[in-house]
C-alpha cells in the first residue's frame, strides 16, 4: 500500500511508515501513533505504537490504531494521507477513549532521518528563525547549540510555518508545514508557564529531535529533572507536535546562591487536556526533494508553502495613505533651538512625545524624511512641508560634518551636541543616500545646492579612504577613523550610496569602490548568507535589514554595469529578504483598545532579528521588488511586491477609525507570537518613511502609488522606466 509524489513513495508497511526514492530508504517511522502525557507528577513522559489498520480509499490512505500509555489513559488515532500538489498531506484525529492519571497530552507526526542521525550534518530552514546551522544567530538562540536532542519552537514565531531539513552531502530534503493558517485565539485568561494545559491551544511546533530515552523536564531555576523511560528512539526526525512547545532552548539564572552551577536550559510546553471525549485535529503538508543548494531549496519550499498559506491582500488606498503619511512627518518636524527634525519616539495613541532626538538613518531617518518634505513640499505646493525638509538637510549639512569626512550621527538639541553613538555604516548609508537625492531634486528644479554635493563627496572620500583590501568596510568606526566594530558584514549598505555618487560625480574610482565592496558582498553575505548586524540596535547577529540593504546593493550595480552576477546577488538577497514576513495570518489581542491589531491580521509585519520581534520594515522593499520582477519576469516578486505593498499598512491606523491621533500613524514593533502583543506601543519616525518612502519612489518612477496602476503601462514603456539610472542625473 502506498502513494506516489514524483520520485517520492510514502509506503504503509507493519504498522509504520516508509519514504523511498529510486527504491533507498530516506526516511521512515515505525511506530507513527506518539503522545507526550504530562502525569501526575507534572513531567513529560513519551510513547509511542504502530498503527493496527491501514486501507485505502479513493488515492488516500487512512490509517488507525489506539495507544494506552501506563497510567491507564487511552488515545485513538485516525491518520488520512494523501498525495497533494508536490508532496503529501496527512489530516489526524486523536481522541481521548479514556482517561488517566495524567495531566495533559500531545502527539506528534514525525519522519526519522536514515542518512544519518548527526544534526551538525543537517541544514535547516525555519523562516525568520533558523537558517543552515544558526551560525549568525545569538548564543540564546533556538538551534544554536546542535548537541540539544529537542530542537521544538512554536509556528507562531515562523515567518510561515514551515520548517525543512537538507542533508548537506547529498541535498535530500524534507520539510514539514502547517497545512492552513486555521489557529484560533488561544485561553486569554491563562498564563503560559513551563507546563501547562490549554484545551483552546490549536498552535503547533515545528522542528526536529533526537532524544534519548528519557524525560525531559526543567525545574524554574533550569534544574534537569530526568528518568529513563521504556520507549525506545530510533534517531533523529523532523517533527510536527501538537499542541505546541518550546524547547530546549538556553536559558538563563536569574537566581543567586544557589548550589546548581550548571548550563541552564528551558523546556515551554503546552498540553490539551486528558478528558475522555477530548479531540485533536490537525493537518500538515509533508514535502521531500533534492536541491544543490541551500539557498535553492529555502527558496523553493518557501515558495511552495507561501502559495498555499499567503494571506489576502490587505484593502488599503495608498495613495490617501501617502498623503497621511506626509501629513504625519510634516506636523512633527519642527525647528528645536538651531536645529530640525522629529522627535525620537512618541506614545500612541495620541503621541505623546517621550524623547527628542535624531538619528541620521536608521530608526531616526531624519535626512530621509528631509527628502520626503522637500520633495512632497514641492510636488504638492506645500510651503511649509518644503521649507521644514530644506531645513533638515542644511542642519545636517551645516552641522554633522567632521575633520575626516566621517559625520556624526545622532544630534540631541538639548545639549546642542551629538550623542555618543557609534558611526554605523549602515546608519551613514540612510543618510547620504538621502542627502544625495536631496541635491539632485533641487538640482533638477534649477537650485543648485554645492554644499549639500560636497558633504557627500566628502563621506564618499572617506569611505574610499577607509576601505579594506578585500572590498570591505567594518560595521562602524570612530570620527579619527580607527575602527569601533570589526565586523564586515554590513558592506552592501554603502554600495548604492558609492554608485549613485559616481553617476553624480563621473569618476571612476567611487564606481570601481563599489564594486569592489560589491565581490565582497557577493561572496559573503551571499554566497556565504552573512546577512547580519543591519539593525544598529542590535548585536552582530543573523537579520532582515542585512537582507534588505544587500538586495538594495547588489540591484544598484546591476542597474549600473547589466553585469548578471549583480543580478544573482539581488535574487539571492531577496529569496532570503523575504523569508522574514509574516506572509500567513494568526489571530493576536492586542492589550491597548486602540490599536489595528484588534481588527486587522498580522500579515505583512515582518521578523526583526533572530531572537524576535516584528515590525513594518518590509515596506521599504515593495518598489524594489515590483523592479526585480520587471528584471526577471518572475511572477512570485510582483505577487510578493503587491502583497508587502498593502499588508504591511495592517500595523497602522489607515483611516482613523482605530483612535489614533493621526490617520496612517502605526506602531514601531512588537512580539505576538504568543497571540497577545508585547509592545512599546510607541511610534518612531522610520515607522512612516518606511511606507512613504517606496510609494513616492513608485510614483516618481511609474506614474501612481499602486503597482496595479504600474502594472496597465505597456510592457516596454515598463521596461524603459524601469532603467532608473538612465536619468538618474
Amino acid at each position: 500500500m502506498n502513494l506516489i509524489c514524483g520520485e517520492y513513495s510514502l509506503i504503509f508497511r507493519e504498522g509504520g511508515i516508509e519514504v523511498l526514492k529510486n527504491n533507498k530508504l530516506l526516511y521512515f517511522n515505525k511506530r507513527p501513533m506518539f503522545v507526550t502525557v504530562k502525569t501526575a507528577f507534572a513531567v513529560n513522559e513519551f510513547y509511542d505504537d504502530a498503527y493496527s489498520e491501514t486501507a485505502a480509499s479513493s488515492n488516500k490512505v487512512i490509517a488507525k490504531g489506539a495507544l494506552t500509555v501506563p497510567s491507564g489513559s487511552l488515545f485513538s488515532f485516525s491518520d488520512e494521507y494523501e498525495a497533494a500538489g508536490n508532496g503529501f498531506r496527512i489530516i489526524r484525529n486523536v481522541k481521548v477513549l479514556k482517561a488517566g492519571d495524567d495531566l495533559g497530552f500531545s502527539t506528534k507526526i514525525s519522519f526519522i532521518m536514515t542518512e544519518s542521525d548527526d544534526a551538525h550534518e543537517y541544514n535547516c530552514f525555519a523562516p525568520g528563525v533558523w537558517y543552515r546551522q544558526n551560525e549568525f544567530a545569538p548564543d540564546y538562540a533556538f538551534g544554536k547549540d546542535l548537541d540539544c536532542e529537542y530542537f521544538w519552537c512554536r509556528e507562531t514565531s515562523y515567518a510561515l510555518p514551515l520548517f525543512a531539513m537538507q542533508n548537506i552531502k547529498s541535498g535530500e530534503t524534507a520539510a514539514l508545514s502547517r497545512w492552513g493558517a486555521d489557529i484560533t485565539m488561544r485561553s486569554l485568561d491563562l498564563v503560559q508557564s513551563e507546563n501547562n494545559t490549554d484545551p483552546r491551544y490549536t498552535i503547533g511546533s515545528i522542528g526536529m529531535s533526537r532524544p534519548e530515552s528519557k524525560t525531559v523536564n526543567y525545574m524554574y531555576y533550569g534544574f534537569e529533572v530526568r528518568k529513563e523511560i521504556e520507549t525506545k528512539c530510533d534517531g533523529l526526525s523532523i517533527d510536527y507536535v501538537y499542541p505546541g512547545c518550546d524547547g530546549q532552548m538556553p536559558g538563563r539564572n536569574n537566581f543567586g546562591g544557589l548550589d546548581y552551577k550548571n548550563r541552564i536550559k528551558t523546556f515551554q510546553r503546552i498540553n490539551h487536556p486528558v478528558e475522555a471525549g477530548f479531540e485533536q485535529n490537525y493537518s500538515v503538508a509533508v514535502n521531500f526533494a533534492q536541491y544543490g543548494s541551500f539557498q535553492s531549496m529555502m527558496k523553493n519550499i518557501w515558495r511552495v508553502t507561501y502559495d498555499r498559506l499567503r494571506d489576502k491582500l490587505f484593502e488599503v488606498d495608498n495613495e490617501i495613505h501617502f498623503h497621511n503619511c506626509m501629513k504625519i512627518l510634516n506636523k512633527y518636524t519642527r525647528q528645536y533651538g538651531d536645529s530640525y527634525g522629529l522627535p525620537f519616539a512618541c506614545q500612541l495613541p495620541d503621541m505623546d512625545i517621550s524623547c527628542i532626538s535624531f538619528q541620521f538613518g536608521f530608526v531616526g531617518q531624519q535626512p530621509g524624511i528631509g527628502y520626503q518634505l522637500l520633495r512632497f513640499g514641492s510636488k504638492e505646493d506645500f510651503p511649509e512641508a518644503f521649507e521644514k525638509g530644506v531645513n533638515i538637510i542644511d542642519f545636517w549639512v551645516r552641522t554633522a560634518m567632521t575633520d575626516s569626512g566621517l559625520p556624526q550621527m545622532c544630534y540631541n538639541p538639548n545639549i546642542k551636541g551629538f550623542e555618543p553613538y557609534p558611526h554605523y555604516i549602515r546608519m551613514l548609508a540612510d543618510g547620504m543616500e538621502a542627502i544625495l537625492d536631496s541635491y539632485l531634486y533641487m538640482r533638477r528644479n534649477g537650485d543648485e545646492r554645492p554644499t549639500w554635493r560636497e558633504f557627500c563627496r566628502k563621506t564618499a572620500d572617506w569611505l574610499l579612504r577607509i576601505q579594506n583590501e578585500d572590498g570591505s568596510f567594518y560595521r562602524s568606526y570612530n570620527t579619527d577613523n580607527s575602527v569601533r566594530m570589526y565586523s564586515k558584514s554590513n558592506t552592501p549598505s554603502v554600495v548604492r550610496f558609492l554608485v549613485q555618487f559616481y553617476l553624480v560625480s563621473g569618476e571612476e574610482k567611487y564606481k570601481a569602490a563599489a564594486i569592489k565592496a560589491g565581490e565582497w558582498s557577493f561572496d559573503n553575505a551571499y554566497l556565504n548568507m552573512e546577512y547580519r548586524g543591519g539593525t544598529c540596535d542590535n548585536t552582530d547577529i543573523q537579520d532582515k535589514e542585512a537582507g534588505i540593504y544587500a538586495l538594495f546593493g547588489f540591484l544598484a550595480l546591476f542597474d549600473l554595469t547589466g553585469d548578471d552576477k549583480w543580478l544573482e546577488g539581488a535574487i539571492g538577497a531577496a529569496d532570503y529578504t523575504e523569508t522574514w514576513t509574516y506572509a500567513w495570518k494568526f489571530p493576536v489581542c492586542a492589550p491597548w483598545p486602540k490599536h489595528p491589531f484588534n481588527r486587522y491580521s498580522i500579515s505583512g509585519q515582518s521578523i526583526i532579528t533572530i531572537g524576535g520581534g516584528a515590525d513594518v520594515y518590509m515596506a521599504a522593499c515593495a518598489y524594489t521588488y515590483y523592479r526585480l520582477y520587471l528584471i526577471t519576469s518572475d511572477e512570485h516578486y510582483l505577487d510578493f511586491a503587491e502583497f508587502i505593498h498593502k499588508n504591511t499598512r495592517q500595523s497602522s491606523d489607515i483611516d482613523g477609525s482605530i483612535g489614533y491621533i493621526m490617520p496612517g500613524l502605526g506602531h514601531e514593533s512588537g512580539d505576538f507570537t504568543g497571540q497577545i502583543l508585547q509592545s512599546h506601543y510607541h511610534w518612531l519616525p522610520w515607522c512612516t518613511f518606511v511606507e512613504a518612502d517606496p510609494l513616492s519612489r513608485l510614483y516618481d518612477t511609474f506614474g501612481g502609488y499602486e503597482i496595479s496602476d504600474a502594472q496597465r503601462l505597456p510592457p516596454e514603456e515598463l521596461k524603459k522606466r524601469n532603467r532608473i539610472y538612465d536619468n538618474f542625473v
